[in-house]
């Protein structure tokens, strides 16, 4: 697994030149290590290199890593789509939700979460493409969304996320993440209290860099191909 830790090594300090090369404190983004599909023993390898941030997609493949990985400090993410009758599993298991795009999930989570655990942090996803087979919400709906949010108890509304289509010409990949950033100052202003944007993966992470974004999921940089 020694491949791991050498991803691991290029990508903080591919982060570290992208954040120094747009006015950026490196230690303000964050690598989340996407492990979806991935064996307990690629976990332990990232672990082993430094990587505490793990983002899990399919519930009970998640639930069956925590099990077994318990020990260790990982802060799991909980990067899929959500289905109503996981919602406590996920209250229950997790620190971070990225896509709450429904305010039905959002008090579900907020009604299940354990009083005794820390607020579960949550991300409002954002369809800044408009494609149907995409989730998210369109950008119009998020400040409606976000106040509504943040009323809830034992849930914290940290940010932004989105998925933008592919792109690989470097101004494409940058203008969907402008978009983010300029909506998560549009709500900053209006008083909500976010300091997140999760945003980039492993092809178009530098653009992300460039215009804030403060987690990146990362997963074939850091894996290898799936």
């Amino acid at each position: 697994m020694t491949e791991i830790s050498e991803r691991i090594q290029r990508l903080r300090h591919d982060i570290q030149r992208a954040a120094l090369k747009y006015g950026r404190d490196p230690g303000s983004v964050r690598l989340l290590a996407v492990s979806k599909t991935k064996p307990p023993e690629a976990i332990l390898a990232a672990y082993a290199a430094g990587q505490r941030l793990f983002g899990e997609n399919y519930l009970q493949e998640a639930l069956d890593k925590m099990t077994g990985l318990a020990a260790l400090d990982i802060e799991w993410h909980f990067i899929g789509r959500i289905q109503s009758n996981k919602t406590r599993l996920i209250a229950e298991s997790f620190s971070w939700v990225h896509g709450i795009d429904d305010i039905r999930q959002a008090r579900r989570l907020s009604e299940q979460r354990p009083e005794k655990s820390p607020p579960l942090n949550l991300c409002l996803q954002i369809n800044l493409s408009g494609e149907a087979s995409k989730g998210g919400i369109e950008p119009e709906a998020a400040m409606d969304l976000a106040h509504e949010i943040t009323a809830l108890p034992r849930i914290a509304l940290r940010g932004l996320m989105a998925l933008p289509a592919p792109e690989a010409d470097f101004e494409q990949q940058r203008a969907p993440f402008r978009r983010l950033r300029q909506l998560l100052e549009k709500l900053q202003s209006q008083g909500l209290k976010l300091d997140t944007l999760s945003m980039g993966m492993s092809d178009d992470l530098e653009a992300a860099i460039a215009e804030g974004a403060s987690i990146l999921r990362i997963g074939t940089a850091l894996f290898g191909p799936r």
